[in-house]
């Protein structure tokens, strides 16, 4: 026995829960399937500023300021310069948007899951979905199994695949690649007493180059701060020694981090992650479609991983709707909301393909704001993306500053340009 529903969405974190609230809202039936019980762990704590409009639109960010802890800059160290730059958010080329928050993922995932099931969504939680049956283009049956080894099956009259990391749709169905232009690997984990900002800085997200790729530190609410290196995957492969004490002595690696965390304690298990870096060759069909981690990620060097889960949320749910209403209109709609992920998603990736080459950290550390090049900079650090504003042609401007910087140290930045290249085919 199957059982029929509008909208069934695949996975509970942000991307999936704010589209089946979205879609909940406008009175269809959503069924969401999500295969944990929340609250429940999950990496990627820093949001951005041009999020937070998403999260009102939602209903939850009083909800979520009340975890969070403000964050008015993003911070960029060199061991390589010996000193720091800091891009605050009130310096964009909109400065109404001057904050984002540092959360504690459990906790924000939890109030997105919640969220949708007040406006009406289906939630089932501990419910792991097992197969998808296509005809041609079309999902026509979704199989799950619960918590218990009861089976049960959807008919959708559409489907969302927010399974995150997962890559359910994807893996089925043979798009999912490896990201020919990046690679990466990242181990982190969760420390108390680490040395904190003071003032409005405290919760500032810190970024430190180091020769096998970068650091995040993250400071949570209270004395939590998450740390993580994000490496070449040839680093990672390299390890003889228990995953704790490899970062451990990755850390060591890069003395202004390990001055922050020599009196800190690691308090969480350290977790080590490859295949960081991946697309999907196919982000729709004729009833279905991929948001956020689904789709694709890149590197979470500028924490753009929940800001595209729930713009593809929230601009999804809008595509659906149209779709439901006016079956007729799908094609266009679809090829709509594909356009625009797949703009915002190669933005980022120029800057994140080159965030650890020479010239980069040379104009990162060293910014200039002529024609308003910096706060383009910082508006692309804000995630706005998605807006009529005129990011693109700052942005632009940097590109051009950036190439012809290059061409003045070629010998370095070839260097850097053939090492990136062997790692990714490593």
């Amino acid at each position: 026995m199957s059982e029929s529903c509008d909208v069934l969405v695949i996975g509970g974190g942000p991307a999936g829960s704010s589209i089946a609230a979205m879609l909940a809202e406008k009175d269809w039936h959503v069924v969401l399937l999500e295969k944990d019980r929340h609250p429940r762990f999950h990496i990627g704590e820093s949001l951005l500023p041009l999020s937070l409009p998403y999260l009102e639109r939602l209903g939850v960010l009083e909800e979520v300021e009340k975890i969070g802890l403000r964050k008015y800059a993003a911070e960029f160290d060199s061991i390589y310069h010996g000193t720091c730059s800091s891009f605050p958010f009130a310096e964009a080329l909109d400065k109404s948007h001057p904050y984002a928050f540092e959360v504690k993922r459990a906790e924000f995932d939890h109030i997105l899951l919640q969220n949708a099931a007040a406006k009406g969504a289906e939630v089932h939680e501990g419910c792991r979905v097992t197969a998808v049956e296509l005809d041609g283009d079309r999902a026509e049956r979704v199989s799950a199994t619960d918590e218990h080894g009861k089976e049960h099956v959807w008919q959708p009259r559409f489907l969302v695949d927010a399974s995150g990391r997962d890559t359910f749709l994807a893996d089925r169905l043979g798009t999912k690649e490896r990201n020919k232009k990046h690679s990466s690997a990242a181990i982190f984990g969760h420390f108390e007493g680490a040395e904190r900002r003071t003032g409005q800085a405290e919760g500032n997200i810190s970024i430190y180059w180091f020769d096998h790729g970068w650091f995040w530190m993250i400071p949570l609410k209270g004395d939590l701060m998450s740390v993580g290196a994000v490496c070449w995957p040839y680093y990672l492969k390299s390890r003889k020694t228990p995953v704790e004490q490899f970062l451990f002595d990755t850390i060591a690696l890069c003395p202004p981090v390990q001055g922050r965390l020599k009196n800190a304690r690691l308090v969480s298990p350290v977790t080590a992650t490859g295949n960081y870096s991946y697309t999907s060759k196919k982000l729709r069909g004729k009833n279905y479609l991929l948001v956020g981690d689904a789709f694709a990620f890149i590197d979470p060097v500028f924490s753009s991983g929940v800001h595209f889960a729930l713009y593809g949320a929230l601009s999804g749910a809008e595509t659906v709707d149209g779709i439901l209403r006016e079956p007729e209109s799908a094609d266009k709609r679809l090829k709509r909301y594909e356009k625009s992920v797949r703009r915002g998603l190669k933005t980022f990736s120029w800057f994140i393909y080159r965030v650890t080459t020479p010239s980069m950290r040379d104009l990162i550390i060293h910014p200039h704001n002529r024609w308003r090049i910096k706060e383009g900079v910082i508006s692309l650090l804000a995630g706005d993306l998605f807006r009529n504003t005129p990011v693109a042609s700052k942005l632009l401007m940097f590109k051009i500053i950036y190439y012809l910087k290059s061409l003045f140290d070629p010998v370095n930045n070839y260097a850097a340009h053939k090492r990136r290249r062997q790692n990714i085919a490593s």
